[in-house]
């Protein structure tokens, strides 16, 4: 088929903004984890075809009493290489963290994908078929879509909507309805005290033992800086303000007080801020689906960057057939907690 891509910034720009995004296979859903397996997959292939590496491969650590679940709906996809962390092993595995005692795992086969060298690599393939514009309507126009931008009109055999906190409006638009929850969010960048003698996996806690759940981290390419965030998100009103202002700097407060007592690896200074939208299901944080009619396909969810190849890959197939495998169809509630 013949592509364009409508973007309306530079490429990456938006909610993947940032140096690095985790990649792991733990999920509540074996089928998503099933298909982030597939994705994996996918990324080693692009790495092959761009030449460049594109996840990292020190791998991802999880903490806190929600291994023991995360182990056992992985322990049905025995392909997936996960192992639960004695305490030395912990320490030797992310020597940043402070002494740890309770449980911990690792995902061999996870880590820190590498955002910007993914966009550089996708932008320059497709350098042809990049359209710098803003879209402001996608509609059905008989057998064929019709796009709006802000300075052309023009009619495809098919849409695919994947403009983050965009595409429930211009879905909208075609017909389709996506219960699309916005948020905001704050991570923040801290330096590696000393440097690393290794590359760094990627990290996430969930036990509560450092002051806070539901932290994620991951190391910058050059294994210098680490990003930290709360899973925690601010609320966003209907016209699309923050419902307050001053949260997103509460947020980064938060990340830079876990550093100073969970990772004393870091500086606990912070380095650089990266502050995004998020867009959730009702189902779930992992929750992703495609939705579709006739001449539009839209794609929804959170935590999205590890599935890029696979989303892609199935888009592709609904573009081409008309139908959505049923596994990221909205009745399969794929990502379910």
């Amino acid at each position: 088929m013949d592509v364009i891509v409508y973007e309306s910034g530079t490429p990456g720009s938006g909610q993947s903004a940032g140096e690095s995004r985790i990649f792991r296979h733990a999920h509540d859903d074996v089928r998503l984890a099933a298909f982030v397996r597939h994705s994996r997959a996918l990324w080693r292939e692009w790495e092959a075809e761009f030449g460049v590496e594109l996840v990292s491969g020190a791998g991802a650590v999880a903490i806190g009493d929600s291994v023991e679940d995360k182990l056992r709906v992985l322990s049905g996809l025995p392909e997936i290489p996960v192992r639960l962390l004695a305490p030395a092993e912990l320490a030797a595995a992310l020597p940043i963290l402070a002494d740890f005692q309770g449980k911990a795992m690792f995902d061999a086969q996870g880590g820190a994908i590498r955002t910007r060298a993914a966009f550089r690599a996708l932008a320059g393939t497709l350098e042809d078929a990049l359209v710098a514009d803003h879209v402001l309507t996608v509609r059905p126009a008989g057998r064929s879509v019709e796009v709006r931008t802000g300075t052309r009109v023009d009619r495809f055999d098919h849409a695919v909507l994947c403009a983050g906190r965009g595409t429930a409006a211009l879905a909208r638009g075609a017909g389709l309805d996506i219960p699309v929850e916005h948020a905001a969010h704050a991570r923040v960048t801290f330096r590696v005290r000393d440097g690393a003698s290794a590359p760094l996996p990627t990290f996430q806690d969930g036990s509560g033992v450092f002051g806070e759940t539901g932290v994620y981290a991951a190391p910058s390419a050059d294994n210098r800086r680490y990003a930290v965030g709360l899973s925690e998100t601010t609320d966003v009103r209907q016209d699309g303000s923050l419902a307050d202002p001053a949260a997103l700097e509460s947020l980064s407060a938060r990340a830079a007080a876990y550093v100073r007592t969970a990772l004393p690896g870091l500086d606990p200074e912070p380095d650089g801020y990266v502050h995004c939208w998020v867009t959730r299901l009702p189902w779930g944080d992992d929750g992703v689906g495609i939705w579709s009619a006739g001449s539009v396909s839209a794609v929804a969810g959170h935590n999205l960057f590890k599935q890029a190849p696979a989303l892609g890959e199935a888009l592709a197939e609904t573009a081409l057939s008309g139908v959505v495998p049923a596994v990221l169809r909205p009745e399969s509630q794929l990502g379910k907690s």
